[in-house]
Protein backbone atom coordinates (compact mmCIF):
# COMPACT_ATOMS: atom_id res chain seq x y z
CA UNK A 1 0.00 0.00 0.00
CA UNK A 2 1.32 3.41 -0.97
CA UNK A 3 0.59 6.24 1.49
CA UNK A 4 1.22 9.92 0.79
CA UNK A 5 2.18 11.93 3.87
CA UNK A 6 2.02 15.71 4.14
CA UNK A 7 1.98 18.29 6.90
CA UNK A 8 2.12 22.00 7.56
CA UNK A 9 0.38 23.17 4.40
CA UNK A 10 -0.70 26.45 6.06
CA UNK A 11 -3.14 27.29 3.26
CA UNK A 12 -6.18 29.51 3.66
CA UNK A 13 -9.40 29.52 1.67
CA UNK A 14 -8.09 32.63 -0.14
CA UNK A 15 -5.15 30.64 -1.51
CA UNK A 16 -5.72 26.90 -1.29
CA UNK A 17 -3.63 25.75 -4.23
CA UNK A 18 -1.38 22.77 -3.58
CA UNK A 19 1.90 22.60 -5.53
CA UNK A 20 1.50 20.78 -8.84
CA UNK A 21 4.52 18.56 -8.13
CA UNK A 22 2.89 17.46 -4.89
CA UNK A 23 -0.36 16.57 -6.65
CA UNK A 24 1.46 14.48 -9.26
CA UNK A 25 3.61 12.87 -6.55
CA UNK A 26 0.53 11.76 -4.62
CA UNK A 27 -1.14 10.14 -7.62
CA UNK A 28 -1.37 6.40 -7.14
CA UNK A 29 -1.53 6.63 -3.34
CA UNK A 30 -4.23 4.52 -1.70
CA UNK A 31 -4.29 6.93 1.23
CA UNK A 32 -3.04 10.43 2.06
CA UNK A 33 -2.28 11.34 5.67
CA UNK A 34 -2.13 15.01 6.66
CA UNK A 35 -0.31 15.58 9.96
CA UNK A 36 -1.86 18.94 10.82
CA UNK A 37 -1.58 22.68 10.33
CA UNK A 38 -3.89 22.66 7.35
CA UNK A 39 -5.22 26.09 8.46
CA UNK A 40 -8.37 25.60 6.36
CA UNK A 41 -10.47 22.55 5.43
CA UNK A 42 -10.11 23.46 1.74
CA UNK A 43 -6.80 21.55 1.85
CA UNK A 44 -8.61 18.29 2.58
CA UNK A 45 -11.14 19.01 -0.16
CA UNK A 46 -8.25 19.28 -2.64
CA UNK A 47 -6.58 16.11 -1.35
CA UNK A 48 -9.82 14.11 -1.49
CA UNK A 49 -9.81 14.61 -5.27
CA UNK A 50 -6.63 12.49 -5.33
CA UNK A 51 -7.31 9.76 -2.77
CA UNK A 52 -8.85 8.84 0.57
CA UNK A 53 -7.61 11.18 3.32
CA UNK A 54 -6.97 10.85 7.06
CA UNK A 55 -5.94 13.95 9.00
CA UNK A 56 -5.33 15.47 12.41
CA UNK A 57 -5.36 19.12 13.41
CA UNK A 58 -2.32 21.14 14.43
CA UNK A 59 -1.53 24.11 16.64
CA UNK A 60 -2.06 26.67 13.84
CA UNK A 61 -5.44 25.33 12.75
CA UNK A 62 -8.51 27.45 13.28
CA UNK A 63 -11.69 26.47 15.09
CA UNK A 64 -13.31 25.18 11.88
CA UNK A 65 -10.50 22.63 11.44
CA UNK A 66 -10.18 21.71 15.12
CA UNK A 67 -13.92 21.08 15.38
CA UNK A 68 -13.73 18.59 12.47
CA UNK A 69 -10.46 16.78 13.22
CA UNK A 70 -8.97 15.21 16.32
CA UNK A 71 -5.50 15.84 17.72
CA UNK A 72 -4.47 12.18 17.41
CA UNK A 73 -5.30 9.32 15.11
CA UNK A 74 -4.40 5.64 15.28
CA UNK A 75 -4.59 3.70 12.04
CA UNK A 76 -4.14 -0.03 11.50
CA UNK A 77 -2.92 -0.56 7.96
CA UNK A 78 -1.81 -3.96 6.72
CA UNK A 79 -1.14 -5.13 10.28
CA UNK A 80 0.99 -2.05 11.05
CA UNK A 81 -0.02 0.46 13.70
CA UNK A 82 0.44 4.03 12.50
CA UNK A 83 -0.04 6.83 15.02
CA UNK A 84 -0.54 10.37 13.77
CA UNK A 85 -0.24 13.62 15.72
CA UNK A 86 0.90 17.07 14.67
CA UNK A 87 3.08 17.61 17.72
CA UNK A 88 3.68 20.57 19.98
CA UNK A 89 6.39 22.26 21.98
CA UNK A 90 10.03 22.83 21.14
CA UNK A 91 11.28 20.89 18.08
CA UNK A 92 14.19 19.43 20.08
CA UNK A 93 11.70 17.74 22.42
CA UNK A 94 9.25 16.62 19.74
CA UNK A 95 10.34 12.97 19.49
CA UNK A 96 10.20 12.55 23.28
CA UNK A 97 6.76 14.18 23.40
CA UNK A 98 5.48 11.82 20.71
CA UNK A 99 7.02 8.76 22.43
CA UNK A 100 5.11 9.68 25.58
CA UNK A 101 1.86 10.40 23.74
CA UNK A 102 1.84 6.99 22.03
CA UNK A 103 3.82 4.83 24.49
CA UNK A 104 0.91 2.52 25.34
CA UNK A 105 -0.03 2.02 21.67
CA UNK A 106 3.22 0.28 20.71
CA UNK A 107 3.25 1.84 17.22
CA UNK A 108 5.23 0.77 14.20
CA UNK A 109 5.18 4.32 12.78
CA UNK A 110 4.62 7.77 14.28
CA UNK A 111 3.76 10.43 11.70
CA UNK A 112 4.05 14.05 12.81
CA UNK A 113 4.68 17.61 11.67
CA UNK A 114 5.09 20.88 13.58
CA UNK A 115 8.84 21.42 13.12
CA UNK A 116 8.67 21.69 9.29
CA UNK A 117 11.91 19.67 9.30
CA UNK A 118 11.73 16.30 7.51
CA UNK A 119 12.59 13.22 9.57
CA UNK A 120 12.73 9.60 8.44
CA UNK A 121 14.39 7.74 11.29
CA UNK A 122 13.93 4.56 13.28
CA UNK A 123 14.28 5.08 17.03
CA UNK A 124 13.93 2.02 19.27
CA UNK A 125 12.18 0.12 16.47
CA UNK A 126 9.64 2.87 15.72
CA UNK A 127 9.72 4.86 12.48
CA UNK A 128 9.43 8.57 13.28
CA UNK A 129 8.31 10.23 10.07
CA UNK A 130 7.88 13.96 9.49
CA UNK A 131 7.33 14.85 5.82
CA UNK A 132 8.33 18.50 6.32
CA UNK A 133 6.19 21.32 4.94
CA UNK A 134 4.85 21.38 1.39
CA UNK A 135 4.64 25.18 1.33
CA UNK A 136 7.24 26.61 3.72
CA UNK A 137 11.04 26.96 3.71
CA UNK A 138 11.56 28.83 6.98
CA UNK A 139 13.33 25.94 8.76
CA UNK A 140 14.71 24.01 5.77
CA UNK A 141 15.96 25.12 2.35
CA UNK A 142 13.29 23.06 0.56
CA UNK A 143 9.62 22.09 0.69
CA UNK A 144 8.80 18.39 0.93
CA UNK A 145 6.32 15.55 1.36
CA UNK A 146 6.66 11.85 2.12
CA UNK A 147 5.70 8.46 0.80
CA UNK A 148 5.38 5.38 2.99
CA UNK A 149 4.95 1.99 1.35
CA UNK A 150 3.81 -1.07 3.27
CA UNK A 151 4.27 -4.35 1.44
CA UNK A 152 4.43 -7.88 2.84
CA UNK A 153 5.02 -6.58 6.36
CA UNK A 154 7.85 -4.26 5.36
CA UNK A 155 7.75 -0.49 5.70
CA UNK A 156 9.69 1.70 3.28
CA UNK A 157 9.62 5.46 3.71
CA UNK A 158 11.15 8.34 1.80
CA UNK A 159 11.09 12.12 1.74
CA UNK A 160 10.55 13.84 -1.61
CA UNK A 161 11.83 17.37 -2.11
CA UNK A 162 9.55 19.77 -3.97
CA UNK A 163 12.05 21.69 -6.04
CA UNK A 164 10.46 24.16 -8.46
Amino acid sequence: MKIGVISDTHLSSDNCELPEKLISGLEGCSLIIHAGDLVDMCVLDSLKKISKVEAVCGNMDGHNVKSELGYKKILNIQEKKICVMHGYGHPDKLVDILKNEFFSEKPDVIIFGHSHVPKNEYINGILFFNPGSVTDTVFTPYRSYGIIEIDKGEIKACIHKLIP
